[in-house]
C-alpha cells in the first residue's frame, strides 16, 4: 500500500472533501494522445503531461491519501497543513480532459484532468501544520527519519502528487492523529471551513455524488509511436509501467520485473538527494516473508556502462535512507532498450561493469539485473538478461 500527499488550496480542498476525490493537472492544455498514436502538443507539454500521468497511475486500490493545503494568508492559513486519512476506492485513475465539459471545472477554478475517488478512512478535524512535520526535530533520533520525500518535494519543486515511504507515511499519520489528541471525525459526509486556521468538518447531510466522466487512460499507442520514431518516451515508458505493473494485465512485465512477489510499495521519480537525482521506478516487495526494495533505472535507450555509476548513487541513497527505517534486502535493475548487437565495445564494457558492479557491492545488495525491452507493431517485450 502507497501513500500519496495531494496539494491543494483553499478553493480546491472544499470540492475535493464534499465529492470524494483527488486530482492533478496543467492549465490550458487538452490531452490529445491517449489511446492516440500522435499529438499535436510540443513534446515538452507533452512530456510534462505524460509525468503526471505516471503519477497518476501509481495509484492503487486501497492506498492512503493526505492532502496538503497550502498557505494562504490572505484566508488565514499562515503555513501549510497536512491533513488525513483517506483511502483509493479504485484500482485506476481515469481521465476528465480539459474541456469545456470538464466536472468542477468553474468551481474548482483550475484543471484536474487525472482524477481518482476516495473515501474517508481515519480522519481527523486539525491538520499537522509544516514545521512540526518537516522541521521540528526534538523526537528525531537520526537524520534519516526527517520526512525526506517531502522536504525534497518542497526543495525541487511544485509536484502535485507525491508518494511517500511506508514509514513516513506512519509517522505524518502519527503526528496528525496525537494533533487531535487521537479522536476521529465520525461521519462520512466532510468538508472545509477555512475559518480559525481551517478544520474539516462534519456536515449534516449525506456525501455528494461524483458525477464526470471517468475515461480510461492508454498510453500504449503513444509509446509505440515513439519508440519506431526513435524519439525520447524514457516518460512514457515509466507511466506504461506504473499503470501495469502487478495488475495481471501485461504477464510478461510482470513475470519479469516481479515474479512471484507481491508489491508492497510502489514510487516514480523517487528524490534521492539534494541535487536532481531521482529513481525512476522504486518498489518495495514481499518474497516470502522477506521485503525487497528494487530501485530501478529507466533508459529509453541503449544501456552503457555510465548508467551503473547512477544505481550505485541510489543503492548507497535506499542504504542510508530507507533501510533503517524499513529493514528490507536490496535488489537493483537496470532495464533499457534492447541492444541487438551484442559484439560491440559498449556492450562488452557495460557487461564488465555490472559484474565490476556484483563484486564491489555484493556485501549490501543482490547483483545487478539487467532486463532489456523491444517492441512490434502492437506491444512492448520485457526480457532478462544473463551475463
Amino acid at each position: 500500500m502507497t501513500t500519496h500527499v495531494l496539494v491543494v488550496d483553499t478553493k480546491t480542498f472544499k470540492y475535493h472533501l464534499e465529492y470524494l476525490f483527488i486530482g492533478t493537472g496543467a492549465k490550458n492544455h487538452e490531452i490529445d494522445f491517449n489511446n492516440n498514436p500522435n499529438t499535436s502538443l510540443h513534446h515538452s507539454v507533452e512530456n510534462l503531461l505524460v509525468s503526471m500521468v505516471a503519477d497518476a497511475s501509481r495509484v492503487r486500490r486501497g492506498d492512503h491519501v493526505l492532502f496538503y493545503l497550502q498557505q494562504a494568508r490572505a484566508q488565514g492559513i499562515y503555513e501549510g497543513k497536512f491533513f488525513g486519512v483517506f483511502r483509493i476506492i479504485h484500482d485506476n485513475s481515469f481521465l476528465d480532459n480539459n474541456d469545456g465539459e470538464q466536472y468542477l471545472r468553474n468551481s474548482l477554478k483550475k484543471s484536474l484532468t487525472f482524477r481518482s475517488l476516495v473515501e474517508p478512512y481515519r480522519v481527523y478535524e486539525e491538520g499537522v501544520t509544516e514545521w512540526e512535520a518537516l522541521d521540528e526535530i526534538k523526537h528525531i533520533i537520526s537524520p534519516n527519519q526527517m520526512l525526506w520525500s517531502l522536504i525534497y518535494r518542497k526543495l525541487k519543486g511544485h509536484r502535485g502528487n507525491t508518494m511517500i515511504t511506508v514509514y513516513e507515511a506512519e509517522r505524518l499519520t502519527q503526528l496528525i492523529r496525537n494533533k487531535n489528541n487521537r479522536k476521529e471525525l465520525n461521519c462520512n459526509s466532510l468538508s472545509f471551513d477555512v475559518k480559525d486556521g481551517g478544520k474539516l468538518i462534519c456536515l449534516n447531510e449525506t456525501s455528494k455524488s461524483y458525477g464526470g466522466r471517468k475515461e480510461e487512460i492508454k498510453m500504449l499507442p503513444r509509446l509505440l509511436t515513439k519508440y519506431h520514431e526513435n524519439k525520447a518516451f524514457e516518460v512514457h515508458l515509466q507511466a506504461y509501467i506504473m499503470q501495469n505493473l502487478g495488475k495481471g494485465i501485461d504477464k510478461n512485465l510482470d513475470a519479469v520485473l516481479l515474479g512471484k512477489r507481491k508489491i508492497e510499495w510502489m514510487g516514480n521519480e523517487v528524490s534521492c538527494g539534494m541535487g536532481m537525482q531521482r529513481i525512476d521506478i522504486m518498489l518495495s516487495v514481499m518474497e516470502r516473508k522477506q521485503r525487497i526494495v528494487m530501485p530501478i533505472e529507466l533508459k529509453a535507450i541503449e544501456a552503457s556502462e555510465h548508467n551503473i555509476k547512477q544505481i550505485e548513487r541510489y543503492v548507497d541513497w535506499v542504504e542510508q535512507y530507507y533501510i533503517p527505517n524499513y529493514q528490507s534486502d536490496i535488489q537493483p535493475i537496470l532495464l533499457t532498450r534492447k541492444m541487438m548487437d551484442k559484439q560491440t565495445a559498449q556492450y562488452q564494457a557495460l557487461i564488465g561493469g555490472l559484474k565490476c558492479f556484483n563484486e564491489m557491492n555484493y556485501h549490501r545488495c543482490a547483483s545487478l539485473r539487467f532486463v532489456e525491452f523491444y517492441a512490434d507493431e502492437t506491444k512492448v517485450f520485457f526480457e532478462e538478461v544473463s551475463y
